[in-house]
């Protein structure tokens, strides 16, 4: 094993900053990605320095485009649960509470004008 993390051919800082990059333009959050590297057994200290280069206002700007995305399903439902759908399929998608909520008022209130 040392031979190859040597050569070059086992990285796993590489690994985690591809996974992060990959992974988060697809709508993930950083708690969904930390889950998913753990489990691939990376590091800890090295997950971090991956999602360190996930900004904050990133994490906002893609919760947005994730809701966006999702809204059209969940108005084929009821109503009365579309919000707590939203706020649900946020917190899998793995962003922060705080992020989930400000996103899912926002939402919400362009919800209600449509």
């Amino acid at each position: 094993m040392d031979d190859l993390v040597a050569r070059g051919y086992v990285d796993d800082a590489a690994f985690a900053r591809h996974w992060v990059t990959a992974r988060a333009a697809r709508g993930y959050g950083a708690a969904r990605l930390r889950l998913e590297l753990r489990a691939r057994g990376i590091a800890a200290p090295v997950i971090a320095a991956a999602l360190g280069a996930l900004g904050g206002d990133d994490a906002l700007a893609r919760a947005r485009e994730a809701a966006r995305r999702r809204l059209p399903a969940l108005r084929r439902g009821r109503p009365d649960r579309l919000v707590s759908r939203l706020r649900d399929y946020l917190l899998r998608r793995g962003f922060s509470t705080s992020v989930v909520v400000r996103v899912v008022r926002e939402t919400a209130g362009v919800a209600a004008d449509e």
